[in-house]
């Protein structure tokens, strides 16, 4: 960063942001004191506390008084909503949580997914089915997505031990979402999966993710009846 030019807070907040993502800092990572921050990028102190702020408040970092700052080992972005790990939304009900991989296959975009992504030809991308269970019954269907060019690590996680949601969360906090609420007719694979007899209503969230200028996943999430989504990644 170029110190000879009047550094901003926002300029400050997108370089952590960026070594964060690029993971110069790490989860759980402390951070430089701000004093030390300052130094290196040439601006106040109250410059790097401001942008420490709304880091915060976007959920990469945790601040603690006496404590310093550290990087969220679980990211919650922040938009209008949280954005929690499925796993541990489950368990703040108080329910145990259970996870099924169903399918995962690389496989070529259709149409819809192509429009998420706002690409023109169809290219290969993670298709990623599975099942979140609530004290062994059907909490919510994810239908994933998840682009191999900017995130070609999730083709050596192991999914049937820990859910794309989770890996995306710890591992790709976003930049930047798209969220559309609607409601579906329970049909087919999607009313056996959940448990849900067929034609009856069911809410579902569909978002795509952003880091800079990079979509990384798009997900349709399906609620069983009886459970309220909130937004995911």
């Amino acid at each position: 960063m170029n110190v000879e030019t009047r550094i901003s807070w926002t300029d400050v907040r997108d370089e952590i942001r960026a070594r964060i993502l690029n993971r110069t800092y790490e989860p759980g990572d402390k951070l430089p004191r701000d004093e030390d921050i300052a130094l290196e990028l040439g601006c106040a102190r109250t410059t790097v506390h401001r942008a420490m702020q709304d880091l915060s408040l976007a959920g990469l970092v945790e601040r603690k008084r006496k404590g310093g700052t550290h990087v969220r080992t679980d990211p919650v972005t922040r938009a209008t909503f949280d954005i929690p790990i499925t796993r541990r939304e489950v368990e703040q009900r108080g329910a145990k949580y259970n996870y099924q991989l169903i399918s995962r296959e690389l496989k070529e975009t259709p149409l819809a997914i192509m429009a998420c992504f706002g690409i023109q030809q169809a290219v290969q991308m993670l298709n990623v089915k599975s099942l979140h269970l609530a004290d062994n019954r059907p909490y919510i269907l994810e239908d994933r997505w998840i682009d191999i060019t900017s995130t070609p690590e999730i083709l050596s996680v192991d999914l049937t031990l820990e859910s794309a949601n989770e890996w995306l969360v710890r591992h790709k906090p976003y930049s930047r979402i798209e969220v559309r609420f609607s409601a579906m007719s329970a049909e087919g694979e999607t009313a056996q999966h959940l448990s849900t007899p067929v034609g009856g209503a069911l809410f579902v969230i569909e978002r795509t993710t952003w880091i800079g200028p990079s979509p990384i996943t798009t997900v349709q999430a399906v609620a069983a009846p009886g459970y309220q989504l909130s937004a995911r990644s």
